[in-house]
């Protein structure tokens, strides 16, 4: 029997950004993780320890799906390059909280598992990117699975008009919420040559 849809409140570490994942159920997402270096370089840009050797985890949905209550204002978002992913955080503490894309047509968003009060609403993991071998190479599990969940939520957003509700992007200008901090490459670099 499928899961029934719950609301699941979310915050950043010092409680003030909150706000509620709505309707949530496993089908309404995909429960992913991932070790990509990106991923690691984003949490230690927010001041945060290196997640390795355990991965990034994080709920993949849509962005109308997301509800905040307060501390909106103290949402910051940045990104290490102009057209890369966009990087959401809460600028009281530092935490990671978001990803999305830049296009909101395209309606994608996922939240740090860490974020949510019950991350076990959202089931098992189905996906894991990036995953180090040792070879030195990566290898992915669950790809095809997590690639057309996402194509999937984005197209029925699109069909339905839901990408337009959207609090990180303006579905008018396609423009960001908030001011994107891009970060300068050499600190970029600094970070990732102190991961590898």
């Amino acid at each position: 029997m499928p899961a029934a849809p719950r609301d699941l409140p979310f915050a950043c570490n010092c409680g003030t950004i909150k706000g509620t994942l709505r309707g949530m159920t496993p089908a309404r997402g995909s429960h992913a993780q991932c070790h990509c270096i990106d991923c690691r370089a984003a949490e230690v840009y927010l001041n945060q320890p290196d997640p390795a050797p355990q991965a990034v985890q994080l709920f993949q949905t849509t962005p109308d799906r997301f509800d905040f209550d307060q501390g909106f204002d103290q949402l910051g978002v940045f990104s290490f390059g102009d057209k890369n992913l966009l990087r959401w955080y809460a600028t009281c503490c530092g935490t990671p909280m978001f990803n999305t894309l830049r296009k909101p047509k395209l309606a994608f968003a996922s939240i740090m598992t860490s974020a949510l009060s019950d991350p076990a609403a959202l089931g098992p993991i189905v996906g894991t990117g990036y995953i180090p071998t040792s070879s030195g190479k990566t290898r992915n599990e669950g790809l095809p699975r997590l690639i057309w969940g996402a194509l999937s939520r984005a197209a029925a957003a699109k069909i339905t008009g839901r990408w337009k509700t959207n609090p990180f992007i303006d579905p008018d200008t396609a423009t960001p919420t908030r001011p994107v901090k891009i970060v300068p490459h050499d600190q970029r670099q600094a970070i990732l040559d102190a991961l590898r």
